[in-house]
């Protein structure tokens, strides 16, 4: 049981990646910064689940190492972002095409720079068809590329159409992130139109793309995260972070004062000076609720509560792995219930028992009867291999995966709700993962620029030990 008198300066609600990073930051400053989970773990939706040797994330949200969020938050110093293969493989037609970007630059200087400079997209058929004719060198921006002759309908579209859309994402890596957001805003589908590209293009690749990384089938979401999504995916490689997505927040747990994090404690109801909680009450200095955004709202009523991208993750395992190496799978005729798919275990072999294949694939929406049965079917177009003896792992189900940031969108919306009671998560920026860190970012300023940085609020008690993580 904890002390229901104990004070602290601070008492965090929630220790996801954005609660337990503004108390990384909080606790460096010297404030003193109690984190209460109601779950038994630590990570909130960023859960990795352990099942006969595997790991499997719950929605596994891609990364990018171009996030300078993952390289510079406090805590994160030791992740280890394993890199897919560069670019996606499309598929289209019972072909692989890949389209794909170089490990990026970083800025205009970079993205100016011939060693940092986008390798053009391309798209190449992984088995030419017979009679496709001779392949000829096509001049794109960054590096010289070859695609087949006669394949106008590839999900790139023409060569030309591929010139262009490497063209676009060198100068997308290389634009700053200011000049990105002062964009009109529209919802994301509607300013892929209005940017001029070629439709085959847009359908065949931006829109699977930006689906997989925003989780929004529909491409409702505002187009400033769209920007920022490909923004990320030009200028770096996606990639998973070692071990599950766990690793993110257990490596900033690790980063604490021993006894900082309690499980297992729900908190009912809070103020700017206490916080209740079925084992008793904190008084404290400020709070900072930083669950996801429906819990928030009913511990602060009046809160919004964005809608939710729905997201269903299945994965399986077979002897014989599927010859796509360690890329990230779209479906650019999207033919089926799957977003994207990859054999993480080529990209990261922690997730997999020794000589063993994880699959993982993504649903986004809400998942039809026999989810699995049409997973199976689908994977094996994708694959180009049978799927019947794949065995099924988990079939996972979030209703309130990723909040939907739709326009208009502040992406800096208010942390500090009023004097000593703050708000942070990823539904106060880009509903992403880079977003929550920066939501905890801002509120730890808040939290340090109120309270004073000279000296603590109170001569707090012992942090007590029971339940401690």
């Amino acid at each position: 049981m904890l002390e229901p008198t104990y004070q602290a300066d601070v008492v965090v609600v929630g220790a996801g990646i954005a609660g337990l990073s503004a108390a990384r930051r909080l606790t460096s400053a010297g404030v003193t910064t109690v984190v209460l989970e109601a779950a038994h773990e630590v990570g909130g939706r960023m859960a990795t689940e352990k099942v006969d040797g595997f790991r499997l994330d719950r929605i596994g949200r891609l990364l990018s190492t171009a996030h300078p969020e993952l390289r510079l938050t406090p805590g994160l110093e030791e992740l280890a972002l394993l890199p897919f293969d560069p670019g996606v493989l499309l598929h289209s037609d019972g072909r692989h095409h890949r389209a794909g970007v170089s490990p990026g630059a970083r800025g205009a200087r970079g993205a100016r720079s011939a060693r940092g400079a986008l390798h053009a997209v391309r798209a190449l058929a992984s088995a030419p068809r017979p009679g496709s004719g001779p392949r000829r060198p096509v001049a794109v921006p960054g590096r010289q590329v070859s695609v087949p002759r006669a394949r106008s309908g590839a999900p790139l579209g023409t060569a030309v159409d591929q010139a262009r859309l490497g063209a676009a994402l060198t100068r997308l890596a290389g634009t700053p992130l200011e000049q990105l957001l002062a964009r009109p805003e529209l919802p994301a589908a509607e300013a892929l139109v209005a940017r001029g590209l070629p439709a085959r293009t847009v359908d065949g690749f931006l829109r699977p793309l930006l689906a997989a990384l925003l989780c929004d089938p529909d491409l409702t979401t505002s187009s400033r995260c769209a920007d920022l999504a490909l923004h990320a995916f030009a200028g770096g490689r996606l990639c998973l972070p070692e071990g599950g997505a766990e690793a993110l927040p257990q490596q900033l747990a690790r980063a604490l004062p021993p006894g900082t994090v309690h499980t297992g404690v729900r908190v009912t109801s809070v103020s700017t000076t206490s916080v209740t909680t079925e084992h008793g009450e904190f008084r404290c200095g400020a709070v900072l609720i930083a669950t996801g955004a429906r819990a928030a709202a009913d511990l602060l009523p009046g809160l919004r509560v964005p809608d939710f991208h729905p997201v269903t993750v299945v994965h399986h395992t077979t002897d014989e792995a599927p010859a796509t190496g360690a890329s990230l799978v779209l479906d650019a005729d999207r033919g089926g219930p799957v977003s994207h798919t990859a054999v993480v275990s080529r990209v990261d072999p922690s997730r997999a028992p020794a000589g063993r294949t994880l699959v993982t694939s993504t649903v986004l929406g809400a998942p039809g009867p026999g989810v699995d049965a049409a997973v199976r079917t689908h994977l094996a177009r994708l694959y180009g291999v049978p799927t019947a003896r794949w065995e099924t792992l988990a079939v996972r189900h979030t209703g309130d995966a990723v909040p939907a940031m739709r326009p208009p969108l502040d992406l800096r919306r208010p942390v500090r709700l009023l004097a000593g009671l703050y708000v942070c998560g990823d539904h106060r920026d880009s509903g992403t993962v880079p977003g929550a860190l920066r939501s905890a970012e801002r509120a730890a300023a808040a939290l340090l620029t109120d309270l004073g940085m000279n000296r603590p609020l109170h001569t707090a008690d012992p942090v007590p030990t029971a339940r401690a993580a």
